[in-house]
């Protein structure tokens, strides 16, 4: 049964492309197969195995691919963010209880400090002029480069965590297993009917699901390419559409609003692109901007709801030659999808306006240590469990999903979910902030901005700069609030509590 990482990559041919990136040579599936075998042996060698946390802090690129293709085969994976600030990595680091961090050889950042601090492993990944792309040597600080035996993972093994925004203050640990990610890449591989000979052009961060699982693994399970980019450039894009020929790409809303704004100035590569899809996730698609992304590139727009928590997909357009709807994220697409009602644990009727649910392979077995929210996120009908999204939706008639408003309170900006409550937190430590609230503000190319609303302390003086910039040294700079309003008294509601939801409209920014 292919429900490892390892036997979902165990029997394509070995000279077939797996692995590219800009200028650099293709790393094979047999290459990827001997890294990952080699990676494994390191790993034990530096008495690391299958249930050892190691958290990955590198570039994107073709190693970052590659490196969690082959360290989730022998350790449990935690990719974050490069941008995180010290403080970010002291949390994510120490909250993952990690056992070594990998970074790049010349990397002299943040996270760093936090790793020696706390006692962490650190573990170089070096990376050759020749080699070809994803090749990378793991060893210590020292240079030393043991091999042991190592233990082979099994399906109910962790593979990967991430961590994920909730509503309370604390991040919430999203353990995703051997067979999660088995499944999750084999839904999206039959959504997207991918072949041995289909290749993705990857721009979406390599520490977030959207970009390790929809178009690095499920690529590569399928037998075919992934080429990496160094991140997202619009004015490279086209560069990289001409020198990786891929034939999709997957990206959130505002990389395709990026791309489509210079797709004038680059018709003849638009034209001989010949994509058979374009794939778009983790934030809504403005009908106009899909329709765009069809007609200027000539390809179905295939738009898929995913999180973290789902291993990435849950529904999807079909491609042709049925209906892409715009506005919707089409269909179940793995794991079953309902509607159910908010209070009570039961199922709604087929196309009846609800909490959206989901029960499947790919769905994780839990929060790590949150009996709370593991109480309020999963329910059990006729003996089958069901995981609440937080989002409320509604099916048609012919079973297309529309997401028609969200139950949380998590701000998504552009993809990236953040934490109102951590925002709070933040601000709260400047010496002039009384009272602080963080909430959702409507923004025409992100879908959501991150605003707060701040008293301040009586005699105290604070400007908007002055918070903002404070902000920016605690935080990644994709939480640091765009617009910090200062108020007499925040909106309360009729028990006192303070009121995320419609302070935007309440403020007069609501568009």
């Amino acid at each position: 049964m292919t429900d490892t990482l390892k036997s979902l990559l165990a029997d394509h041919p070995d000279d077939a492309d797996a692995i590219g990136a800009p200028e650099r040579g293709w790393l094979s599936h047999g290459g990827l197969r001997d890294l990952s075998a080699r990676t494994a042996r390191r790993l034990a060698g530096f008495g690391i195995g299958p249930g050892d946390r190691v958290a990955i802090v590198l570039p994107n690129g073709p190693e970052m691919a590659a490196a969690f293709i082959a360290l989730a085969q022998g350790c449990v994976t935690a990719p974050l963010n490069p941008a995180y600030r010290e403080e970010e990595y002291d949390f994510y680091i120490t909250d993952l209880k990690a056992s070594a961090l990998v970074v790049a050889a010349d990397y002299d950042g943040p996270a760093l400090a936090v790793a020696r601090r706390h006692g962490v492993r650190v573990l170089r990944l070096g990376v050759q002029a020749d080699s070809p792309a994803g090749w990378f040597d793991l060893t210590d600080e020292e240079g030393a480069a043991p091999d042991g035996t190592p233990a082979e993972a099994g399906a109910d093994d962790v593979a990967l965590v991430l961590h994920t925004s909730g509503t309370t203050s604390r991040p919430k640990i999203v353990p995703l297993l051997h067979r999660n990610l088995a499944a999750s890449a084999g839904n999206i591989g039959t959504a997207l009917d991918l072949t041995p000979g289909d290749r993705c052009l990857n721009v979406m961060p390599l520490f977030h699901i959207h970009g390790l699982i929809a178009a690095t693994l499920s690529s590569l399970a399928a037998g075919g390419s992934v080429w990496c980019a160094p991140g997202f450039n619009a004015l490279s894009f086209f560069g990289w559409l001409d020198q990786a020929k891929p034939t999709w790409y997957t990206a959130v809303p505002t990389m395709h609003q990026a791309i489509l704004a210079r797709a004038k100035r680059n018709t003849e590569i638009v034209e001989a692109a010949g994509l058979r899809l374009i794939r778009s996730s983790s934030a809504s698609l403005p009908p106009q901007v899909m329709t765009a992304l069809a007609e200027t590139f000539s390809a179905p727009v295939i738009e898929s709801y995913g999180m973290t928590e789902a291993c990435h997909q849950m529904t999807s357009n079909p491609l042709p030659p049925r209906d892409q709807k715009p506005g919707s994220v089409g269909i179940a697409a793995g794991p079953k999808v309902r509607t159910a009602d908010q209070a009570e644990n039961r199922l709604l009727a087929p196309t009846a306006l609800g909490e959206v649910v989901i029960s499947g392979l790919n769905v994780t077995p839990g929060y790590e240590a949150n009996e709370v929210a593991n109480a309020s996120s999963f329910f059990e009908v006729d003996g089958e469990r069901w995981f609440r999204t937080g989002d409320q939706g509604q099916f048609d008639d012919e079973g297309y999903l529309r997401i028609t408003g969200r139950l949380k309170e998590i701000i998504n900006r552009g993809g990236e979910k953040i934490s109102p409550l951590e925002v709070d937190e933040v601000l709260m430590d400047h010496p002039a902030v009384q009272q602080v609230v963080t909430f959702a503000m409507p923004h025409d190319k992100l879908g959501e901005e991150v605003a707060a609303a701040i008293v301040l302390r009586e005699g105290q003086v604070a400007s908007e700069r002055d918070i903002r910039d404070f902000a920016s040294t605690r935080l990644a700079d994709f939480k640091v609030p765009r617009k910090v309003v200062v108020l007499d008294e925040i909106p309360k509601g009729a028990t006192g509590k303070l009121q995320r939801i419609g302070l935007a409209e309440k403020l007069g920014l609501a568009g």
